[in-house]
């Protein structure tokens, strides 16, 4: 499990009384449901999909998938099997400026709105997840422009 404070991009901003989104949630269904929605939108972008290597989109989907659990307190299998996130590490081999994170934050907004419209979440973690969502589109920028 990742831990760390408030605003970090690799960790779980829940205060320690709360219950956790990952049981809040039906677990990984909630999940890999969310991640899915995200994909469909980004394979049709013609801004994010040229970033993702047509051989490892599946892997791709499968590794946000886990990190997201993980990261909203579910079980650790993205670490077990990748160490720890180094989330701008790993995407420094991708351009990301504003319009790829725009991009970015329009489908996975789409995808928390749709889990938010079939009654998978509130109000309130529809906003802490869109809250870290932008945090951490904000922190994968590595170009200007």
């Amino acid at each position: 499990m990742l831990h760390g404070g408030e605003g970090s991009v690799g960790s779980v901003a829940v205060a320690s009384d709360d219950q956790p989104l990952f049981e809040r949630v039906d677990g990984v269904e909630f999940f890999v449901r969310l991640v899915d929605r995200f994909y469909a939108g980004v394979m049709t972008d013609e801004v994010l999909a040229p970033l993702y290597p047509p051989d490892d989109v599946e892997g791709a989907r499968a590794r946000l998938t886990w990190f997201l659990v993980q990261y909203w307190g579910g079980p650790a299998t993205y670490s077990d099997h990748r160490g720890h996130p180094r989330l701008r590490m790993r995407h420094a081999p991708f351009a990301v400026g504003e319009a790829e994170r725009v991009a970015w934050m329009r489908h996975m907004g789409a995808a928390v709105a749709a889990m938010e419209e079939e009654g998978a979440i509130g109000p309130d973690d529809r906003d802490r997840l869109l809250a870290y969502f932008d945090t951490a589109a904000r922190h994968m920028v590595n170009v200007a422009g």
